[in-house]
């Protein structure tokens, strides 16, 4: 059995530890393990500042200047002086950012990296708070960053639909340091909705995608996701292109079934879906949301007797790894590393004195782009 990620990391972050560098092909032939899923384990613990990564190889972080050195500013009190320690230059010498996102794996691996890059350009430091999606273990992990010493946070609350259920999420704007949405909104009315966010417009995102494939000639084209934090905003835009091009409707998709289906399940929703539309509901393309799920389900619909592309073409969300299907897929990017570059530098104006202190808030959607492949 392939051991569990937690555990293959930390095997990893030992071998590391004790040898100072290594070679990441030659770590990958010792444990057993595919360059790609070592690729992965790597770019997690470089986003966590737990190795560094060059040219091939990865070394173990200096203890003087790695995660686990002594904090100068941990013992700060987050008041207005600490906070602008940097002066009014718009430095950020002396300040720590503190981050809490689900994971730091595929999608958050970029925006972690473009967070940390912004915060240590300008000579802060970002600690990472992660929740797995665990209810609850959002506002633990702010709550334990704020009281080591974090002077702002980057938030990415565990909102199924991207944005809080009725009720939900009111103690986001309730936090005592100066907090920025990332990848999350809150509908106007929220007490969430005054922060300042940065996001990524995948209403946009699908609509290009709709776009594209309309000028190709496709008139029935279907959006296929399972229900993520993504999804509302996908098929928002998704729906909206549909209308403003004057396109015939897919099939509905289907209603949600049990909160107890398996991915399993799940997945075999999304495939009979897909068969349908195409074989009795004159569907031609579709958008699919994620790209791995676009690689997986491609096979088993040829095995079914829907071709890819003569019967159906395909465009893939997320672009995590869409380029190395074995027929490169068109996919729509988010441009992930630069909503957590840009969150993380509106979070360091904010509490340095520059630009954006005192004024008002900032809501900002940065567009996904398309990525044609051939």
């Amino acid at each position: 059995m392939r051991p569990h990620v937690d555990q293959r990391q930390a095997r990893v972050l030992t071998l590391v530890r004790a040898r100072g560098s290594v070679r990441v092909a030659d770590l990958a032939r010792e444990l057993g393990i595919s360059p790609v899923t070592l690729r992965r384990d790597i770019e997690a613990m470089t986003a966590r500042g737990e190795i560094q990564r060059m040219h091939g190889v990865i070394s173990r972080v200096d203890p003087a200047h790695g995660p686990t050195a002594p904090r100068a500013a941990a013992s700060a009190p987050a008041t207005p002086t600490a906070r602008g320690a940097a002066g009014p230059g718009g430095g950020g010498e002396g300040l720590v950012v503190g981050m809490v996102v689900p994971t730091t794996e595929y999608y958050y691996a970029d925006v972690v990296r473009g967070a940390r890059e912004a915060v240590e350009a300008r000579g802060a430091r970002l600690t990472v708070g992660l929740t797995r999606y665990l209810r609850g273990e959002d506002r633990t992990q702010a709550d334990r960053l704020v009281s080591t010493g974090a002077h702002g946070l980057l938030l990415t609350p565990n909102w199924e639909a991207g944005s809080p259920d009725p009720g939900e999420g009111a103690w986001v704007a309730e936090l005592p340091v100066p907090t920025v949405l990332v990848e999350r909104w809150a509908p106007p009315g929220h007490p969430a909705a005054a922060l300042d966010r940065v996001a990524s417009d995948h209403a946009h995102g699908a609509a290009r995608a709709v776009q594209h494939l309309a000028g190709l000639g496709h008139r029935r084209i279907a959006l296929a996701s399972r229900t993520t934090p993504t999804t509302a905003r996908l098929r928002t835009g998704y729906e909206a292109a549909v209308a403003a091009l004057g396109l015939e409707p897919a099939p509905p998709w289907p209603a949600a079934g049990p909160a107890s289906l398996s991915e399993a399940d799940l997945f075999a929703r999304t495939l009979d879906y897909l068969c349908d539309a195409v074989t009795a509901g004159g569907v031609t393309a579709a958008l699919i949301h994620s790209d791995t799920d676009a690689i997986m389900l491609i096979p088993r619909l040829t095995a079914r007797g829907v071709r890819v592309p003569e019967d159906l073409a395909v465009i893939a969300y997320d672009d995590e790894v869409a380029g190395m299907a074995d027929v490169p897929l068109t996919a729509v990017a988010p441009a992930k590393h630069e909503v957590g570059a840009r969150a993380a530098g509106l979070l360091l104006d904010r509490l340095s004195g520059g630009e954006p202190e005192g004024g008002p808030r900032l809501h900002l959607e940065l567009l996904p782009r398309l990525t044609i492949r051939p």
